[in-house]
């Protein structure tokens, strides 16, 4: 159990340029993270730019790349163990496109957030990543997306919602312009908040629904 009142030690999971995690090292400089500090970024894959952006504002960085291991629970049980060592108190998947299993959801058991950019359970679960996701909600012909942050469970998109927001989609979007509204009026937003909640202890989880206490 994470004792109150105490600095949360966060740690980040990357696999790309790592948007979201600017997001929340902005959100940190501007006291928006609560007690949550970030202690570590991990990356699935070298030379990603995320982990310029982790150097660039002091954080620990490193590499635990997916092709390095034979299988997901090997992979699954190096993440763990670095998170682990480092005494990580809450794991945030921002961009974060690998596969993990039991090994760390065991070891982070309601400790693990996501951010997915659509308005869960719309365009979710397995399959379901990146462009994919705007490209079915334009085939679909929805006039409203958005971000979801949940907690991750071995369900895949299916923990509790902690936080969402909607966006207009536009007649005229492309998946890429419905991406980058969604990250920019969405996901920017909502992700540092979220952890901010985790952090300062306002989160509650019943029968796989997240309350907010009362700030």
């Amino acid at each position: 159990m994470l004792i109150s009142g105490k600095e949360k030690r966060i740690g980040v999971l990357v696999s790309g340029g790592g948007t979201n995690l600017q997001a929340l090292i902005d959100a940190e400089k501007e006291g928006r993270l609560g007690k949550g500090k970030i202690h570590l970024v991990i990356s699935s894959k070298p030379g990603v730019y995320a982990l310029q952006r982790a150097e660039r504002s002091g954080i620990e960085a490193m590499v635990i790349a997916r092709t390095d291991y034979e299988s997901i629970s090997d992979y699954s049980e190096a993440l763990a163990d670095a998170l682990i060592g480092k005494n990580i108190d809450l794991v945030v998947l921002a961009g974060f496109l690998t596969i993990i299993d039991e090994k760390m959801y065991d070891k982070f058991q309601g400790r693990i957030i996501n951010v997915h950019p659509s308005l869960i359970p719309s365009f979710c679960g397995k399959g379901y990543y990146g462009l994919h996701v705007h490209e079915a909600a334009l085939e679909k012909g929805v006039k409203i997306s958005g971000a979801t942050v949940h907690i991750v469970t071995p369900e895949c998109d299916g923990g509790p919602i902690i936080m969402q927001k909607a966006v207009e989609v536009k007649e005229e979007d492309t998946p890429q312009t419905l991406q980058r509204r969604i990250m920019e009026e969405a996901e920017w937003k909502i992700l540092p908040e979220a952890v901010r909640l985790f952090c300062d202890d306002k989160i509650i989880i019943k029968n796989n629904k997240a309350y907010i206490k009362g700030d």
